[in-house]
């Protein structure tokens, strides 16, 4: 029976150093690896259970062979920024993640690592929302001048917007309504000068801008709305606006025609009734 408990104590020391020891050599591989994309500034971030360890990042081009990305070498952060890794812009990238060991017990052929979901910037980065202004042409029409949104991409000196990327690809969708309708319509531009026509004369108008890029996928063809701008509407009164003019002046006018005529009409009574004391007062 010791014997028998003996071994049984034996066994429970072996598996214990057995999970110790693997414990030892396992070592965390990335998960939720995720692309954080806008304006084409695109950003590789991932979790790990254990974070205290250091990442290799290589990224491959339409799954051809992997290549370093100089800037995310031995990264203690779980991200890792690769725009100017990945250009051009339209083609398919995917990135390995790997953890980097220094473990001399460590005995597997390559590091553990993870590989990327597939991405490609052309189709898949976000786009901010624009910046825009609207000019009156005549009284039912207006100019909308839109500002391209700028890239974090640069050649030379010049920093390119998504016009400089995207070229004859880019629309622009604008939507308008009347400032006391919800009732909305929209117009599509080609380039970064929207005219709006068929407005009606004296209104006050809402607009609102986004990126379209029609050759995208569905989920990313519009870029984020812009912030609503509304007009002032036209400072020459319209017929509707004149009527009611009319009508309140003439109003006024009536109310002042009438106390006047009551006023005069009551003085009078008053000097008459005062004349007939002093005729009617003995002397």
């Amino acid at each position: 029976m010791a014997s028998l408990n003996h071994v049984l104590c034996l066994g429970v020391c072996i598996s214990a150093w057995l999970i110790s020891t693997a414990d030892m050599n396992t070592v965390p591989t990335a998960e939720n690896i995720r692309w954080v994309s806008l304006d084409f500034k695109t950003i590789l971030m991932w979790t790990v259970k254990e974070p205290d360890h250091k990442f290799t990042v290589l990224y491959s081009v339409d799954d051809g062979d992997w290549q370093e990305s100089h800037d995310c070498i031995q990264v203690s952060e779980l991200e890792c920024d690769l725009t100017h890794d990945l250009q051009p812009f339209d083609r398919l990238y995917s990135a390995d993640i790997q953890t980097d060991t220094t473990d001399e017990d460590y005995t597997a052929d390559e590091p553990p690592h993870a590989v990327s979901p597939h991405f490609n910037p052309y189709k898949e980065s976000n786009i901010s929302a624009v910046k825009f202004t609207v000019r009156s042409v005549d009284k039912t029409r207006v100019i909308v001048n839109i500002t391209d949104p700028l890239t974090s991409i640069h050649v030379g000196q010049r920093q390119l917007s998504i016009r400089d990327i995207f070229a004859h690809d880019l629309q622009y969708k604008v939507i308008y309504r009347k400032s006391e309708s919800t009732g909305k319509k929209e117009i599509t531009s080609n380039s970064s000068v929207a005219e709006v026509p068929n407005l009606d004369e004296g209104q006050r108008y809402c607009f609102m801008v986004a990126a379209f890029i029609p050759s995208r996928p569905q989920n990313t063809k519009w870029g984020a709305w812009s912030e609503e701008s509304c007009t002032h509407g036209d400072p020459d009164l319209s017929l509707g606006a004149w009527v009611g003019a009319i009508f309140v002046f003439l109003t006024v006018l009536i109310i002042i025609i009438t106390v006047t005529v009551l006023c005069c009409r009551r003085r009078r009574e008053r000097n008459t009734g005062f004349q007939t004391y002093q005729s009617s007062t003995p002397i």
